[in-house]
């Protein structure tokens, strides 16, 4: 796996792991506008700045998929011409982002529902798509109007019209039938999952997917969030001793969780 420079004493170079995915909740915008004294969608806009960033720093240490979450199912309750501002800002991305991406060798793909969107926004995620779709250098997921209980739900529908035209039984579903159609299910899962702003939660993301994922949370808001921030995310990643359920090299005692 690849491995990432760091300056934590006792921790080499070369025993430094790479997450394959990294998956980041990217929030704090609107409290960035406020704090800036600039209209919220001038946030918006500032926290596209950062994704470039961020991914150049994905690139620059290894990490094979980066996947953003920019627009939740929840996130058509917000005021309206937030929400028009928030979609425009994500037809202008991919008009003027996409072949830049493409030049650079990444792929990028989108989750979520698309059916709420208009024909154009769906037409422009759907070309995006195909234009990248044969890159090889990193693959960027983009999350819009997706939902961790709507990924699952989605998910359990399809398993459930193989048992209903007697592909499957039902006392054969397994943990396995069920992932094998959630989003992204061809991708590594998620390693570390990141969130800026402060809160500690991960909001309805990618529930089924950080069954166990490292959790990072910073008071770092989403626009100020750069490549320095991103490599202190990632040193505190190589801390962190990940067992899966099992128990630790050495360990006389069982428990439930990860302790």
């Amino acid at each position: 796996m690849p491995t990432v420079e760091g300056s934590d004493k006792g921790n080499s170079t070369s025993d430094r792991v790479v997450p394959r995915h990294v998956a980041i909740i990217m929030d704090g915008n609107n409290r960035w506008a406020r704090r800036n004294g600039v209209p919220g969608p001038a946030g918006h806009r500032a926290g596209v700045e950062a994704v470039r960033g961020v991914l150049r720093a994905c690139r620059d240490s290894g990490v094979e998929v980066l996947t953003l979450f920019a627009f939740s199912s929840e996130n058509w309750g917000r005021p309206q011409p937030e929400v028009r501002a928030l979609l425009a800002l994500l037809s202008r991305y991919l008009r003027n982002e996409v072949r830049e991406l493409h030049r650079d060798n990444v792929r990028l793909r989108f989750i979520g529902r698309r059916d709420r969107f208009s024909e154009r926004l769906q037409r422009l995620m759907r070309q995006s798509e195909q234009l990248t779709g044969n890159n090889t250098a990193a693959t960027m997921v983009i999350a819009v109007d997706y939902g961790g209980q709507w990924d699952i739900a989605q998910a359990a529908r399809k398993v459930a019209e193989q048992v209903q035209r007697g592909e499957l039984a039902v006392d054969a579903v397994t943990p396995e039938h069920l992932a094998a159609h959630i989003a992204v299910a061809d991708l590594p899962p998620p390693d570390l999952c990141i969130r800026t702003g402060g809160d500690a939660r991960i909001s309805n993301f990618m529930l089924w997917q950080f069954a166990y994922s490292e959790l990072y949370f910073t008071n770092t808001l989403w626009p100020d969030f750069g490549e320095l921030e991103f490599a202190r995310a990632l040193s505190d990643y190589n801390r962190r001793e990940r067992r899966f359920g099992l128990r630790p090299t050495g360990d006389l005692v069982a428990g439930g969780g990860d302790a």
